[in-house]
């Protein structure tokens, strides 16, 4: 299996391109933090991303949709972010790299989890706060430097998708993976 991931600043596109990937028959894996952020809220957390221990919960159940997936038998898998992310997102928040992200890390890069080429889906040059979206534009490209930064730092090739209609967008993914090497 080819697994890539898809990354970006939030309210960058990437839910509607995961969307239309998945409705023209690819294998996706949902992002975690939105759902961790979903979940804590409903449990009265209003800024769940406040407490140190959300960081270990993205890391967790990316983890556990990751393994899940691996069973799959479909030759090409998008993952809607991964834990390069979930470091990216602990610097941006201001903690420490913790040890469950560390130990995340290394499993994803000894097992060569995932394409050293990365989708970064660039900013649409506005954002649409939502409840669990709670983030200026200014911000967000601030997140947008410090996600191509660590993936850079992690090895990572980012393969710009730049701001255009989904369908647009959505091809020039899918002609990147054709005959797309294995690791």
């Amino acid at each position: 299996m080819t697994r890539f991931i898809l990354t970006g600043a939030p309210g960058s596109g990437k839910t509607a391109i995961v969307r239309r990937l998945e409705l023209d028959g690819f294998s996706v894996v949902e992002e975690a933090a939105t759902d961790v952020i979903a979940l804590q809220q409903a449990q009265g957390v209003a800024e769940p991303w406040k407490h140190p221990s959300f960081i270990d919960s993205i890391v967790e159940l990316q983890r556990r949709r990751q393994a899940r997936a691996s069973r799959r038998t479909d030759e090409i898998q998008f993952h809607d972010r991964s834990a390069i992310c979930t470091a990216a997102l602990a610097v941006y928040l201001g903690y420490p790299r913790s040890d469950a992200l560390s130990r995340e890390l290394t499993r994803l890069d000894k097992e060569a989890v995932f394409q050293r080429r990365v989708f970064f889906i660039q900013n649409l040059g506005s954002i649409k706060p939502t409840e669990s979206r709670r983030i200026s534009f200014e911000d967000a490209l601030r997140f947008e430097r410090e996600h191509e930064e660590t993936y850079r730092k992690y090895g990572f090739e980012c393969v710009l998708i730049a701001p255009g209609s989904l369908s647009d967008r959505v091809d020039a993914i899918v002609r990147a993976v054709s005959g797309a090497p294995v690791h």
